[in-house]
């Protein structure tokens, strides 16, 4: 019952040496096949004679002796057995062997004068025994037992004994290759479904840290996105899949995914959580149509920053408030109303406003960076805000100086992610508003007005492109929407036009025959900007419209 404690390889295969010594042996090595190269599994059945001999990795030994000076591999190293060693002979037989010191030189092992000959006569080892490691019908390793204090020498009923040993090694040995195996692949899956790098909106500077449960726990579903929208604004996304293992992993890459999509049609925070609530009830069902096992669940914190205006709003579907960090040095964690976790289905979610002032830093995490079975998460929540309290420098080591202090073995028993983000607020004199008359003649004035503005901002390349576009969609809107309408202009990374009114109609692109005389002017918008689209909001819709700078 000493064997087997953990689902840890090494741990297991070095709990099968300390079980032999000193009682079995005075000595005793764990040796392990090499796996193939692809998927890991090791050959079935026996590896069978080979004149290059075989090839294991030491991972595994102990000695009577502290230091285990017997040993000539280092932990970890692999080395060739020729077929004459006993190592080669019992994993070809697939049966134990037993053998005196001097019986071996007669088959040419080791050879005389090597080191591991020296070794043996320094130590005076006389008697040796090998048993194949082997479960489920695969041969794993062999471990080898020697004796030298010892004065009797292996004997039959030693080896049925150490086959006992070994048959329970093996199996513990084989579930701790599978679970690592099973960990490596979730690992894998999750790190290809995370970002692999943040993008760089202007209205934040962001910084991250994913860190996996530990071993023994299994890979979560634990995710972070930075998604940048129109209008300059920015998506800032934590979560958090209920479970571990591969399952949870691949459901964190679905919602993700959903939770990007959504964010590009620019539903507002409280209206996404609700769309990705159905989506995760619908997994639910599907999975227990298909009988998986539990249900599918998760939470997640939704922001949308926009650095025009300043001002943040913020929804949450059971995840943990986002602590914020005010250039005055105070620290608080944003009171939401914290709606259900996405998957319990037909309860509202509720958005909050907040204005922020620019250089404020938002700390959005998991629950596995202030809650431990060691710790209250209020003094993790305590924890956290201390650090942010006395915050300065890059994100980075902002973000490191959180892991240290709240995780400072950098293992825990959950999956840990945390975005920080310090918000930047976009200068008054890039951003050009304007009031449009519902008059056909008013869109002239309205182009002479944005030439102006671009010239002033030295934009004088980009006039004409402007110059169509605004006149398409001002018109657009003079036509069909409904009054007030609104054209406001931003100079950022790129130029964004957006045309807002009070009407509800989305414009939909759409390719006009040969005899229209009309349908092709979004078209036209298109082809001239890098991106397009429109957003809903409480009083109408916007028309936006943006542009790649020249030399940009």
């Amino acid at each position: 019952m000493r064997i087997g404690t953990t689902l840890d390889l090494t741990r297991t295969a070095e709990e099968l040496a300390e079980v032999c010594v000193p009682y079995l042996a005075d000595f005793v090595t764990v040796d392990l096949l090499e796996h193939p190269a692809g998927d890991g599994e090791p050959r079935s059945g026996l590896p069978g004679p080979s004149a290059a001999g075989v090839v294991l990795t030491r991972t595994a030994h102990r000695s009577i002796t502290e230091g285990c000076p017997e040993a000539g591999l280092e932990l970890g190293t692999a080395d060739v057995y020729p077929p004459a060693s006993p190592h080669a002979r019992c994993l070809a037989t697939g049966s134990p062997v037993i053998q005196d010191v001097a019986g071996m030189t007669v088959h040419g092992w080791p050879e005389a004068g090597s080191p591991r000959a020296g070794r043996i006569e320094r130590y005076g080892l006389h008697s040796v025994m090998a048993v194949p490691v082997r479960a489920r019908g695969t041969t794993l390793g062999v471990a080898v037992f020697f004796r030298y204090r010892q004065p009797e020498p292996y004997a039959p009923d030693d080896a049925l004994l150490a086959e006992e040993i070994t048959t329970r090694a093996g199996v513990c040995i084989d579930n701790a290759r599978r679970f690592s195996r099973e960990r490596e692949t979730a690992l894998s899956l999750q790190r290809s479904l995370l970002p692999q790098s943040l993008p760089r909106p202007a209205a934040v500077e962001v910084a991250s840290r994913y860190l996996p449960a530990a071993p023994h726990a299994g890979v979560g579903g634990d995710w972070f996105d930075v998604i940048p929208l129109s209008g300059a604004r920015v998506g800032l996304v934590v979560g958090d899949v209920v479970g571990h293992g591969i399952e949870a992993s691949a459901t964190m890459g679905r919602l993700r995914t959903a939770v990007r999509t959504l964010a590009d049609v620019d539903l507002p925070p409280d209206e996404l959580l609700t769309h990705l609530d159905d989506l995760v009830v619908r997994l639910s069902m599907e999975n227990d149509a298909d009988q998986l096992a539990g249900d599918v669940g998760a939470t997640c914190l939704y922001a949308v920053y926009d650095p025009v205006t300043r001002r943040c709003s913020m929804a949450s579907a059971g995840h943990p408030p986002p602590a914020l960090a005010l250039p005055d040095g105070s620290v608080e964690f944003v009171e939401l109303p914290v709606g259900p976790p996405l998957g319990v289905g037909s309860l509202p979610f509720e958005a909050v406003e907040r204005d922020l002032p620019e250089g404020s830093l938002l700390a959005l995490y998991t629950d596995g960076l202030v809650e431990d079975r060691r710790r209250d998460p209020d003094a993790g929540s305590a924890a956290l805000a201390e650090v942010l309290r006395g915050a300065t420098g890059s994100l980075e080591s902002i973000c490191d100086s959180v892991l240290d202090a709240l995780l400072p073995g950098r293992e825990t028993p959950d999956d840990t992610a945390l975005l920080l983000s310090r918000t930047r607020g976009l200068d008054p004199s890039r951003v050009s508003t304007w009031e449009v008359e519902p008059d056909p003649a008013s869109v002239s004035v309205i182009r002479r007005l944005v030439a102006e503005r671009l010239v002033e901002w030295g934009l004088d390349e980009s006039v004409f492109t402007t110059e169509l576009v605004v006149s398409e969609l001002v018109t657009n809107a003079i036509r069909h929407a409904t009054p007030p309408i609104r054209l406001r202009l931003i100079h950022d990374a790129s130029l964004i036009c957006e045309v807002s009114d009070a009407s509800n109609t989305s414009p939909h692109l759409r390719r006009a025959r040969t005899f229209d005389e009309g349908g092709r002017g979004l078209l036209l918008v298109a082809q001239l900007t890098q991106r397009w689209g429109s957003r809903q909001h409480h009083t109408g819709k916007t028309i936006w419209a943006e542009q790649t700078l020249p030399g940009a």
